[in-house]
């Protein structure tokens, strides 16, 4: 990498780009690359998220409202970032702690369903994560398997926190229809419909219902399993049909978690806590 003109340490010890050492590409995505990286003097691993200066100006915003929201988080629930450079050719790059098993969605892809006992324990962990975004007035917006990382301790962090959402005020806006449609909840497909009437923060707790339930199911849970439908038709799917139905062996304390996470109506949905 070539050197920065700005760096941003979000550690006690500053790092540079020029410390860093790219062993593989880890993945691509959303105009960027990210990167495991080493740091020559002290062996360490990262990742290195880089958004290419000729992303579109959508991305950019996103990815200094994710810059934002780093700076203001510093927990053991949110992926750690240690840095942000930014390049004179425009580039930006931003150094995170690294989760050497990946996504919880490339281990369900991997090693398929999780056993009971794994479900509970991600569960008591996620909810510790959303209960520290939602304490310090942070929306996720985009919370699923992919954008949960874990670690060879099985810790589970959020991480992507490029359209989420600092609530500034008790009304504050909030755009709905931002990320990936098939875990909206079913008030951020029309805001206009509830007009500052529904829990913001309830969408993350939809989200959180459908991916446990994916953990579990081993697929998606709208619409059947084999279906690719179009965004409009998910729409309908969430908004208007009934929720999905749990296995018959899934317990009566896990439907009535999802059923509490499902609430078609924001404010019957349970909170966090």
């Amino acid at each position: 990498m070539t050197t920065t003109n700005t760096s941003t340490a979000m550690s006690a010890a500053s790092i540079s780009s020029s410390d860093l050492e790219k062993l593989q590409v880890l993945g691509h995505g959303n105009g960027g690359t990210v990167y495991k990286v080493r740091h020559k003097r002290t062996n360490a691993i990262y990742a290195l998220n880089v958004v290419h200066s000729d992303s579109d100006p959508t991305l950019r915003c996103q990815v200094f409202r994710e810059m934002e929201i780093l700076r203001r988080t510093n927990s053991p629930h949110v992926v750690r970032c240690h840095g942000i450079f930014e390049k004179p050719s425009g580039d930006i790059a931003i150094l995170m702690e690294y989760m050497n098993l990946g996504t919880l969605d490339s281990l369900l892809r991997t090693h398929g369903t999780f056993t009971k006992p794994k479900l509970v324990d991600m569960a008591r962990q996620v909810l510790n994560d959303l209960s520290y975004l939602h304490g310090h007035k942070i929306i996720h917006r985009e919370f699923k398997p992919s954008n949960l990382l874990v670690n060879d301790k099985m810790e589970v962090k959020i991480a992507d926190f490029n359209v989420s959402k600092i609530m500034c005020r008790t009304l504050d806006a909030c755009n709905s229809y931002v990320g990936t449609c098939a875990y909206m909840s079913p008030e951020w497909f029309d805001s206009d419909t509830y007009s500052g009437n529904y829990n913001r923060y309830a969408g993350d707790i939809w989200s959180l219902g459908l991916t446990l339930l994916e953990l579990y199911m081993g697929h998606f849970p709208f619409p059947p399993l084999g279906q690719r439908p179009d965004s409009a038709t998910l729409m309908c799917v969430i908004c208007f049909e009934e929720s999905p139905s749990l296995p018959k062996q899934a317990s009566e304390e896990f439907q009535s978690f999802i059923e509490c996470c499902l609430q078609k109506e924001s404010n019957k949905r349970w909170t966090v806590a």
